[in-house]
């Protein structure tokens, strides 16, 4: 695994061991960040279970301001410290070692002192723990430290529907705007063979 383009160029990215992780691939965040583009650079973004913190990481390789990662695994937590300081990133990162909901709240109430709103949100769940996209996105629906213009991406399987609207209560959504890739997995072990993962763009905002 390895840094695609940027300030990391080709750095090499630790992994854990077996089966713990399921690391989105380097291909998949290839073609997500080329579809984001230059709106990265510059930008806030918040890696929710981030596992080895490959896609944040990436965010800060291609010129994001700062990066938080939620990861509850301790383990994992550790290895993106890890990546981090092999890569000799010392300042505009966070990692907050708890479940996403509490890191959620933990944004939250430090987002009460007026910080800037989160650019990009990536959530990569994993696949056992369907349930999670519901009250993660639920939350994100009414996130203080989200703008109406803030993008959510979900990545999830073929099969598994997202919700179309994040919080219909408050009416504060997150709608589907398109789907970004839609890349067959070959070579990742923890994945079915033939199967699919949908990334799709939510985008933040109030209908």
């Amino acid at each position: 695994m390895r840094v695609i383009a940027g300030t990391y160029r080709s750095r090499i990215l630790k992994s854990l061991k077996g089966l713990a992780l399921r690391p989105t691939s380097d291909r998949l965040r290839e073609t997500l960040f080329n579809v984001l583009g230059p709106t990265v650079n510059g930008a806030r973004f918040l890696d929710v279970f981030a596992g080895t913190g490959a896609v944040g990481i990436e965010a800060i390789s291609r010129g994001a301001s700062e990066v938080v990662f939620i990861e509850n695994h301790t383990p994992a937590a550790a290895l993106i410290r890890k990546n981090l300081d092999s890569l000799g990133v010392r300042s505009g990162t966070t990692v907050l070692g708890v479940d996403a909901l509490r890191g959620l709240e933990t944004l939250t109430a430090r987002g009460k002192g007026g910080s800037s709103p989160f650019d990009f949100v990536f959530l990569d769940p994993p696949y056992a723990a369907a349930e999670e996209y519901t009250r993660v996105l639920r939350f994100l629906g009414s996130a203080p430290f989200l703008a109406l213009d803030s993008i959510v991406i979900a990545e999830h399987r073929h099969n598994f529907e997202l919700p179309a609207r994040a919080d219909t209560a408050t009416q504060r959504s997150a709608s589907i705007a398109s789907v970004l890739a839609k890349l067959r997995s070959r070579n990742a072990r923890s994945k079915p063979p033939g199967d699919f993962i949908h990334l799709s763009t939510f985008l933040a905002g109030l209908f």
